[in-house]
């Protein structure tokens, strides 16, 4: 029955009852309209009640949505659901608002679920002798998942690196970027940085100094000693039928030229059968060792920090050993294999025209521009062919059309005029990886 009809109802014996003669008729009335009356009153008490749920059920969505941003780092999950609850449930006639669960659990393929459930009261008003209060209650889930991200920082070290501010700004930039995606991070080792750090070459560090990947035929030559110490070089040495000794490779710094073409511009595996495929060792200036992907965010801090600006430019040999720090494939081991659920990304960083390489077929250097930016192109087009996102960041100087056409779309394509304008790129491409993340 509604409560129109209900109301109608009771004017009907109300006007009854004012002509009726019979004694009984007021106790027979009062008797009949108890029912009639508890009725109206439970009507409306669980109107009162279920409009105050509701209310709770959206206290309770909204809070949910709110922590599940921060859900992981929130150390009294309980107590915050509660205050969150709390400020947006705006019922003064309810009372004992309770938090009786308030959970994070990770799921399978890097998901996770939040879940809040609260309970209150509203106090009944006609039907409060029998029912002092109604309780009621909500809950909400949070089901959501990040995608892991792997990102590899090329960044220029070369001489022309330490004028105008450039290095200087470029490690505050990196540093917050770190820091950005740091904040961004929902579980241990879902984002992993590597840093490459290049001039002409890049640091491998000499750890790796026993592996057969490399060809040690020109640091041989260069680093060693005649029989006869009249004959300070390789050349001379041998040329008046002497024996050159090499150093002992433990006195190699880890420095790495260009290999052969073609593999100068893939990852393809180095292959001891394959002379072409290795990696050509090299002499060191003060070159920073590279970093491989890690999570370890205060090491990544201390490799910016530790950056030099010396040497010449070669930006083709940054950009190769970017990629091969997100492959799982040797030299570099440390990445997950491509999947649905992982972001292959490089920052690409130089403030000038490449200058030199190496032609390991040759041995010989390479100073012609167009030769050197045809193996950057190259670079480039492989890198993005391979399923990896590349933005480029162009310094005050630098090829720009190269640049432009390497980045994946030219939205991720920066050209910086002043070193102080770094800082807002790079969060700006944090930002956007952090964003870009959110899988569902």
């Amino acid at each position: 029955m509604s409560m129109k009809s209900l109301f109608a109802s009771c004017r009907v014996r109300l006007r009854e009852f004012g002509p009726a003669q019979g004694g009984n008729v007021a106790m027979t009335f009062a008797l009949a309209s108890l029912p009639v009356l508890g009725l109206i009153g439970a009507a409306v008490d669980y109107s009162r009640a279920n409009s105050a749920k509701s209310s709770l059920q959206a206290a309770v969505d909204a809070a949910t949505l709110t922590l599940s941003k921060d859900a992981a780092k929130t150390q009294d999950l309980p107590g915050t659901a509660f205050k969150y609850v709390q400020a947006n449930f705006n019922r003064s006639d309810a009372k004992d608002l309770k938090i009786v669960k308030a959970s994070y659990e990770p799921l399978a393929n890097n998901k996770f679920k939040l879940t809040v459930a609260a309970t209150a009261k509203i106090d009944t008003t006609l039907t409060g002798m029998w029912r002092p209060d109604i309780s009621f209650g909500a809950d909400s889930q949070a089901i959501w998942g990040f995608k892991k991200l792997e990102l590899a920082l090329a960044l220029d070290n070369t001489g022309s690196m330490s004028s105008s501010g450039k290095m200087t700004q470029l490690k505050i930039a990196a540093k917050n970027l770190i820091t950005t995606l740091k904040s961004a991070a929902k579980a241990e080792g879902d984002i992993k940085i590597s840093i490459i750090p290049f001039d002409t070459t890049v640091n491998l560090g000499n750890s790796y100094k026993d592996n057969e990947w490399f060809d040690w035929d020109e640091w041989d030559k260069a680093n060693g000693s005649c029989s006869d110490k009249d004959y300070k070089t390789y050349n001379s040495c041998i040329k008046y039928n002497k024996k050159w000794t090499p150093k002992n490779h433990s006195n190699w710094e880890g420095c790495l030229r260009d290999r052969t073409y073609p593999y100068d511009t893939n990852d393809n595996v180095p292959n001891i059968s394959v002379a072409d495929s290795l990696f050509p060792t090299a002499d060191c200036g003060s070159l920073t060792t590279l970093m491989p992907l890690t999570s370890n965010w205060t090491n990544l801090t201390s490799k910016i920090d530790s950056m030099s600006p010396n040497g010449m430019t070669n930006v083709t040999i940054g950009l190769v050993w970017a990629w091969h720090s997100l492959t799982t494939q040797v030299p570099l081991t440390q990445a997950l294999a491509p999947n649905s659920d992982l972001d292959k990304v490089v920052i690409l960083l130089t403030d000038g025209d490449n200058t030199e390489a190496w032609d390991n077929k040759k041995n010989e250097e390479v100073t012609k521009q167009s030769s050197i930016d045809a193996r950057t192109q190259l670079a480039c087009t492989n890198i993005k062919a391979a399923g990896i996102k590349l933005y480029t960041i162009r310094v005050i100087n630098g090829n720009a059309n190269l640049l432009r056409s390497c980045a994946t779309n030219t939205s991720m394509y920066y050209d910086v005029q002043d070193a102080s304008q770094l800082n807002v790129v790079f969060t700006t491409i944090a930002n956007s990886l952090a964003n870009l993340r959110l899988a569902e």
